[in-house]
């Protein structure tokens, strides 16, 4: 039996997840490879984040190539031609340049004329907010559909030689397409962000903006590399995570039961199986693939989805809840009937 589902902020149209895809480079680094390079094991990273294998982008590999892969196949799986599309956004920590944005490397990698583009910025929350953002401007009526994607070439700023954080993070893309609708599906039914500016130190990456610019040398050369407080990090998500979830399903009048699939940032399993624990969520209904990409920050939760739809795991009339958290500190998730 399908839940009677509220929809909190109607608009004159539904916005519909109309097609998924992903990509990973070819090239991956597995828990042996660390072994062989620092002091670490298998054993050491796989029960500290249940992490096996990472896919990492070569040299000449970068993140408007990962990003335009998802996109060619979530158009494919959409049915749209790229000149079909009007919005473009890529949610990215690592992006091409400085400027212009991945966005606009993006559409023109894709031949997308008739788009306008641009990046979003939220570190692993990124993928979550583009969603929400393509959902006003469908359900709005403004535009009939958008391309959303997380894209990320972590391996670049990630320091092999920190033992606690290298092992954690590897490359990918994921893409979707959203399109707006008036019958079938609810779609993205409801999306709730939050942020927390005060707790920036749990998770970044300093160099090389305006507090530390490029023309002036740096205090610490690893600032040029990701850092994060493992333990701080891991409280701070589980926390942040029920309570956004637990906002989800009040207001749209659902209870967990209701959730067909939950899928999570794959930060790490640890902190995964702790949340879906608290939210009392039974194993098959939650998707977990860091196993074998590791943390791709932005890209992980596209990936997953992409995973899931090509799987059947996620079926037509299905409640999908997925969920992020990450530097900022942000957090955010989407609610949506497919």
């Amino acid at each position: 039996m399908v839940p009677e589902i509220t929809v909190p902020h109607p608009g004159s149209y539904n916005a519909v997840i109309s097609g998924t895809g992903s990509y990973a480079p070819p090239r991956t680094l597995s828990n042996e490879d660390f072994a062989k390079m620092l002091d670490t094991s298998d054993e050491w990273i796989t029960t500290r984040t249940g992490i096996k294998t990472r896919h990492i982008a070569a040299d000449n590999e970068t993140t408007a190539q990962l990003a335009t892969e998802a996109a060619v196949k979530a158009l494919a799986d959409a049915g749209l031609e790229a000149r079909d599309i009007e919005l473009i956004i890529v949610a990215t920590i690592t992006p091409e340049m400085v400027f212009p944005s991945t966005a606009c490397f993006v559409q023109d990698m894709l031949g997308a004329v008739n788009a306008w583009a641009f990046d979003l910025l939220a570190a692993c929350s990124g993928f979550v907010y583009g969603v929400a953002t393509a959902r006003e401007f469908i359900t709005s009526g403004r535009y009939k559909n958008a391309l959303v994607i997380g894209a990320e070439t972590l391996s670049k700023i990630t320091d092999y030689e920190d033992r606690a954080s290298c092992v954690l993070f590897g490359d990918g893309a994921g893409a979707v397409v959203v399109e707006q609708s008036q019958d079938g599906p609810l779609g993205i039914v409801y999306s709730s962000s939050s942020s927390d500016g005060s707790g920036w130190t749990s998770l970044n990456c300093q160099a090389h903006g305006s507090r530390h610019p490029a023309n002036r040398p740096l205090d610490d050369p690893k600032k040029i590399f990701m850092t994060i407080n493992g333990r701080e990090v891991y409280q701070l998500a589980v926390r942040r995570i029920v309570e956004i979830v637990g906002d989800c399903l009040e207001q749209c009048n659902l209870t967990i039961g209701d959730i067909d699939m939950f899928i999570p940032h794959q930060m790490n399993a640890r902190i995964i199986e702790s949340v879906a624990k608290r939210l009392k969520l039974p194993t098959e209904r939650v998707f977990i693939n860091i196993d074998r990409y590791g943390n791709t920050s932005s890209a992980s939760i596209p990936i997953a989805l992409d995973e899931c739809c090509r799987e059947g795991r996620v079926k037509s009339g299905d409640i999908v809840l997925m969920v992020a958290f990450g530097a900022g500190l942000t957090w955010g998730a989407n609610l949506v009937q497919f």
